[in-house]
């Protein structure tokens, strides 16, 4: 039978994208002071992984020398690059430490990592302004690229689990990254469609790099590759590239039947500024979130196991069903990208050193044999209530609990934690814990003087919103 090679009508979830971030106006006012929160947070902690050879090893021009006129300034050091390559540069070392935001439902995925497109872009575009004369975007714009960017990641990645069929969540980083870029760079609703449809028909990366036994440091550049295509398919859209109306229900073909298992992509709610407002913060400890409310309670416990480590018999964490599938891991660790996404590795360390930082996953810490050995004891079981919970809208609780016994028979009471120090619940508790996390990553790198002039650059909601993208940038450069 002859198939006829008619167009058919535009996707509409394409056309859903295109109108938001071209239209919708963002009136939340917590929307936007949140977001000058997760900028600074996400600033932050990009700016402590300047302290990691691995992570900078990755940075500046593909090709050493290169010299773009107008470019995009990557904080903390001197690289001037195009907005892609500059994209791909802080958007890894936003995501190197696993320090930034995070968004949990059937998808999971840190919505900052879009920082990486957008202040590259918004730093570019206003470059080249003022070279012809014009005024600069504002920050007040870039947050709210912000608020549009984590709105389209996080609510696709309500109902639309990834995961599920093996892809990476970070196929939303590029999605989101594309739709606001296109829009800063002022396309049509048309030219946005055409750049979106092509970034679905990219697809995804596998998500092996992050499971065992494939663990390894792509998940800390993954992100900093896709909000930097991102940025790419934006600009060629922008150059008149054509698009794919279908390419995401073309039969047989398109993105739901070829690698969605044949199930329709939606929006589970209205666009709007829900996931800015909700997104949680990873205030406390570097480590992977489902493990996060698991560190604080292991944390709580060390004070009463910290003399009897060796007379530790069993160590029980009850969790929650998305932990136990991702960071549910026993055996050899072998690398930093592994032990952070390890329930249990996360877990001994708060037991052991009653906190956790980013060294304590290098090698030198590893090494310690206490942490093997409580590993090997511990067990991990699911508490039904605690999964319910997690996706339920109204909490978006990340349950876990942990309880130690020891080889008298003697046992710690069970300690538990719903609501991690990020979670909108406990926001209020969160924001001086935010902006002392803020500070003392910058301590890592900047000299005081730079770094007083840093802070009372941001500590103004309004005056921070006025200040043009090209004066909050030069703060940050060394």
């Amino acid at each position: 039978m002859l198939k006829l090679n008619e167009r058919s009508k535009t996707d509409a979830l394409l056309g859903e994208l295109a109108d938001y971030v071209l239209h919708k106006e963002i009136e939340s006012e917590e929307a936007f002071q949140t977001a000058r929160y997760v900028l600074l947070d996400t600033l932050g902690c990009g700016i402590l992984a300047l302290s990691y050879p691995e992570c900078t090893k990755l940075l500046g021009p593909i090709v050493p020398g290169t010299v773009v006129p107008n470019g995009s300034r990557v904080p903390g050091t001197s690289y001037v690059l195009d907005p892609v390559r500059g994209a791909f540069n802080i958007g890894c070392m936003i995501r190197w430490l696993d320090y930034n935001d995070t968004w949990l439902a059937a998808e999971w995925g840190h919505p900052s990592d879009n920082l990486g497109g957008i202040l590259a872009v918004a730093d570019y575009l206003s470059r080249v302004r003022i070279a012809e004369g014009k005024e600069p975007m504002n920050m007040r714009e870039v947050l709210e690229m912000m608020v549009k960017a984590h709105e389209i990641q996080g609510v696709l990645a309500l109902e639309n689990s990834l995961n599920r069929v093996g892809l990476d969540h970070v196929l939303f980083v590029k999605i989101a990254t594309t739709a606001v870029v296109a829009k800063m760079l002022g396309g049509s609703r048309d030219e946005i469609i055409n750049a979106l449809s092509n970034a679905w028909l990219d697809n995804s990366s596998l998500r092996t790099y992050r499971h065992a036994p494939n663990t390894g440091s792509r998940k800390s550049w993954a992100a900093g590759d896709a909000t930097s295509r991102g940025v790419h398919l934006a600009m060629m859209a922008l150059k008149g590239e054509m698009g794919y109306p279908t390419a995401l229900s073309a039969p047989g073909w398109g993105f739901q039947d070829v690698l969605f298992n044949k199930k329709e992509l939606k929006l589970a709610r209205a666009l709007d500024s829900y996931v800015m407002e909700h997104v949680l913060f990873k205030v406390s400890y570097p480590a992977e979130f489902h493990a996060q409310t698991a560190a604080e309670c292991a944390v709580r416990l060390h004070p009463q196991v910290k003399n009897r480590l060796e007379d530790i018999d069993g160590i029980q964490i009850t969790t929650h069903e998305s932990a136990i599938r991702i960071i549910d891991k026993v055996g050899p660790l072998h690398n930093p990208a592994d032990r952070d996404h390890c329930l249990q590795y996360i877990t001994a360390i708060a037991l052991i050193k009653g906190d956790i930082t980013a060294e304590h996953y290098e090698d030198e810490t590893a090494s310690e044999p206490i942490i093997d050995r409580l590993r090997k004891k511990m067990e991990v079981i699911e508490n039904k209530q605690y999964t319910f919970d997690y996706l339920d809208p109204s909490k978006r609780s990340i349950a876990n609990a942990v309880q130690v016994f020891f080889k008298d028979g003697s046992s710690t009471e069970v300690e538990e934690c719903e609501y991690p120090l990020g979670h909108r619940f406990r926001r209020e508790e969160a924001i001086p814990k935010i902006i002392d996390k803020f500070s003392n990553n910058l301590k890592s790198h900047y000299t005081s003087k730079q770094l007083q002039k840093i802070e009372e650059g941001c500590a103004d909601q309004k005056a921070l919103e006025k200040m043009s993208v090209p004066e909050f940038v030069n703060l940050f450069l060394n």
